[in-house]
């Protein structure tokens, strides 16, 4: 393992696309951008700009067009297809679909780097597939075939014949993609750990923003003229966000990192209140088309208090109280 905080991964002036008959497509121009041991790196763009593309170059299962990659300050043609094996890892989007194939089968898949030529499990193999199945959490599902899993634990088990290869670098293009919110936050604390406890270097691509804005260390954002990179904070300080949403129907509010529609303002409203039922109402507030005033408006909105549990819209003469704020937003609606 590489020692915490080394550089592991860089490019330089890489080109990415496709070549076919003597002609080449390059998809942007050329990439610059590196990662360090132990770091959790999420790749950001809009669809097919070229996010898998570059993945699949990095890992050397697709061709650069030009540029160059460094794996721990060597080219990655010094390397041979085996000795890449043993320092990259690689998931795909495309779901798994076989049959009579156990999970434990599947992760021994991993230790195809490191057997003989006839790939014979001996013990400690043996011992390097049981450990990843359990740090992958697992343990239970050892002997159960890959189509009785659910999506998450099938990503899991995925993750897991990473683990096995015992690569440094692992890079997963959408591993949370097709799966309930439960099981993506299950699969990203698992790439959190792996990263910050073991020190594995994770490069992910994802279009959860918000994922990635509060978890990752480091975030490769892709435009059609450029890539950038940097901790989420220093992008979104730099307003980089906002080009992902330009000739859109979104808009990206850098301040506390969501995106919302686009919309004609329907006015400015004052909320008098404060905590969580505060937050919860100037975010309803704002979906339903309204600006929330610094000042006091007429109308304006008072938030369930201990001697009165009603949102109250309050004019000069008179008050109107809702019992919750879908009723509130329906009568503004109007």
């Amino acid at each position: 393992m590489e020692n915490a905080g080394t550089e592991i991964l860089s490019f330089e002036l890489l080109k990415i696309g496709f070549s076919s008959g003597g002609n080449q497509k390059i998809l942007l121009p050329p990439l610059n951008a590196h990662a360090v041991s132990g770091e959790l790196i999420a790749v950001i763009g809009k669809n097919g700009i070229g996010k898998s593309t570059l993945l699949r170059t990095l890992t050397g299962l697709q061709p650069s067009l030009g540029g160059n990659i460094y794996y721990s300050g060597k080219s990655i043609a010094s390397y041979t297809r085996m000795e890449l094996a043993r320092r990259i890892g690689y998931i795909s989007t495309e779901i798994v679909k076989v049959s009579n194939m156990s999970v434990y089968d599947l992760v021994s898949l991993g230790r195809f780097p490191h057997t003989n030529w006839i790939g014979k499990m001996d013990a400690p193999n043996h011992k390097a597939v049981m450990e990843a199945i359990e740090l992958a959490g697992m343990g239970k599902f050892c002997t159960r075939y890959i189509y009785e899993l659910s999506d998450g634990e099938r990503q899991r088990a995925m993750i897991a014949r990473l683990l096995a290869q015992d690569t440094s670098i692992m890079i997963m293009d959408e591993p949370t993609a097709f799966l309930d919110i439960g099981s993506k936050y299950e699969i990203l604390n698992l790439m959190h750990r792996l990263s910050h406890e073991n020190g594995k270097t994770i490069i992910f691509s994802t279009h959860d923003l918000h994922m990635a804005l509060s978890q990752s260390d480091k975030i490769w954002l892709i435009l059609e003229n450029q890539m950038s990179e940097g901790a989420p904070e220093d992008l979104l300080i730099k307003g980089t966000f906002d080009h992902l949403f330009e000739s859109s129907l979104g808009k990206f509010n850098a301040r506390n990192g969501t995106f919302s529609f686009r919309s004609e303002s329907r006015g400015n409203i004052y909320i008098e209140g404060e905590g969580t039922l505060k937050h919860w109402t100037e975010k309803a507030v704002n979906r339903a088309g309204f600006t929330v005033s610094k000042g006091r408006t007429t109308p304006f909105i008072t938030i369930p208090r201990k001697n009165n549990p009603y949102w109250v819209l309050k004019n000069e003469d008179n008050e109107t109280q809702y019992e919750s704020l879908y009723s509130l937003i329906r009568f503004l609606n109007k």
